[in-house]
């Protein structure tokens, strides 16, 4: 039997470890938010960048993608996720079902799969927070994966590739990217 892993950030493109498949999927009652912070990838313990974790939504869905691992190497691969998504995460178990083309080719299969969650209270969760300032949070930070922009707007551009829709990443990837063409602001002191 496989073992299954519910990607829904950064796995989504860079997932970095082998897989059998990988198939589009979703999970009820959870919506990604930005309210994460990442003291070890998108940021430092200083300059906390803003990353995907995913909080309960009754009637909401989460779009990501499943990974299948071969047996033989799940342990090794749960074990190197452990240690990626150290900055507040935990392991836990959802129900993915099966979305789009591999739901039609399969019947609306549903799968048990493990994905990390951020839980408020964990030593770098940020929670929601004005617009203004989640933007503000993505242009300064940047850590040993990159800017916190990078990963934003290829979260957005992933999800709109999967076909999935989250008002939330893309409304922020629009203000960050509007906010990476306007002109800068000057000081009025004299």
């Amino acid at each position: 039997m496989s073992v299954w892993i519910f990607g829904y950030g950064s796995l989504l493109w860079r997932p970095g470890f082998p897989y059998v498949e990988a198939k589009a999927a979703r999970v009820a009652g959870l919506s990604r938010r930005l309210e994460q912070g990442s003291p070890d990838h998108r940021g430092t313990p200083e300059r906390l960048g803003r990353v995907a974790t995913l909080v309960p939504a009754p009637n909401a869905h989460v779009g990501g993608l499943v990974y299948a691992l071969a047996p033989a190497e799940a342990d090794a691969i749960l074990a190197a996720l452990d240690e990626r998504e150290q900055g507040g995460y935990d392991r836990v178990a959802v129900r993915a079902e099966l979305h789009g083309e591999a739901a039609a080719n399969e019947g609306m299969t549903t799968i048990e799969a493990i994905t990390w969650i951020a839980r408020p209270g964990n030593p770098w969760h940020l929670g929601p927070a004005p617009f203004e300032t989640m933007v503000a949070d993505v242009l300064e930070a940047r850590g040993p994966s990159g800017t916190n922009v990078e990963y934003v707007l290829r979260l957005a551009e992933t999800l709109t590739a999967l076909g999935f829709e989250d008002d939330h990443v893309s409304s922020l990837a629009e203000a960050v990217r509007a906010a990476l063409v306007a002109p800068p602001r000057y000081s009025t002191r004299t």
